[in-house]
């Protein structure tokens, strides 16, 4: 998409005037992604120097987030590449993160009041979001309250916010595009945490079922401990490194349990609840996005 260049150049633009050759140098090393956000408000709001700008701000709030995630992971990779805390370390990371988000919200503070409380209540939400995906990994979560709470405050609020926001400026209804962004992005991570479990490492771009040895508890695996008799086979085997047996057997309990088919009928639900939200708004550009997620192979 031509107008991803658009926003790619924005974020350029705005690191460039923070006068610093480093940072400018570590915005290259950044892994870009599919850049959903951003495909979402250009969508929603067309294309103009007010979406563009507010794309960028997206962007390197995201760009920012997955920085800090990074660290706090101990990832060493990033969309199949090297991350930045594993090309220097984890002070530069995190310090290139603080840039590019005192950047972002300096350029927020000029856009209209409405939209620049509405992202910064966003982000502040996907801090917390972060702190809950931490706290959750102390122990064996089982959750779903929990689960979702946190899934909704460390992915889906910034998309809800980028998409009601792109309705605020485009005047469009802001409470139906909301609605769309936040099951778009429940639904985002939902399906995220399921091709953990289901794509091989190349694919993922990460080890294959690091979710579970990093102490994440998501979805399939709590609809499995929920379905298991023999529930401590599954939490002994908890934050542990899996060899291929220990995978093969937590993949064979998902497949007889249908804990990873329900789980993906879940997000499938989630998004055709915004489908649903979208039926009076002319909007089948979104109805194609949400589609292209939730009827992928798994």
């Amino acid at each position: 998409m031509e107008e991803l260049n658009l926003v790619k150049e924005q974020i350029k633009t705005y690191v460039i005037e923070c006068e610093d050759e480093k940072s400018l140098y570590l915005l290259d090393k950044l892994a870009t992604g599919k850049m959903l956000r951003s495909k979402l408000i250009l969508k929603i709001a067309g294309i103009s120097n007010e979406s563009i700008k507010l794309c960028a701000v997206i962007e390197m709030i995201h760009a920012s987030s997955l920085l800090h995630d990074d660290v706090i992971d101990d990832a060493s990779t990033r969309r199949g590449e090297p991350s930045v805390n594993a090309l220097f370390d984890n002070k530069t990371a995190i310090m290139f993160g603080d840039v590019l988000y005192s950047k972002a919200f300096a350029e927020l503070s000029l856009m209209p009041k409405e939209i620049s409380h509405l992202v910064a209540s966003a982000v502040t939400k996907l801090s917390i979001g972060e702190m809950l995906d931490v706290d959750l990994t102390q122990e064996f979560n089982t959750s779903y309250d929990k689960y979702l709470d946190m899934i909704y405050k460390k992915t889906a609020s910034l998309i809800e916010a980028s998409a009601k926001a792109a309705a605020i400026l485009s005047n469009k209804d802001g409470q139906i595009y909301a609605t769309y962004g936040k099951n778009l992005g429940l639904a985002f991570q939902m399906i995220d945490d399921i091709l953990d479990i289901t794509q091989d490492s190349k694919t993922l771009g990460k080890p294959a079922m690091h979710d579970f040895e990093e102490g994440k508890v998501t979805i399939p695996y709590l609809l499995l401990h929920e379905r298991l008799e023999n529930k401590e086979a599954l939490v002994s085997l908890y934050k542990k490194t899996l060899d291929e047996k220990n995978i093969v057997w937590i993949k064979n309990q998902m497949l007889e349990t249908k804990a990873l088919e329900d789980s993906i009928l879940m997000a499938k639900k989630l998004g055709n609840e915004a489908i649903e939200a979208l039926k009076d708004e002319n909007s089948q550009d979104l109805v194609l996005i949400m589609k292209a997620m939730i009827e992928r192979d798994f």
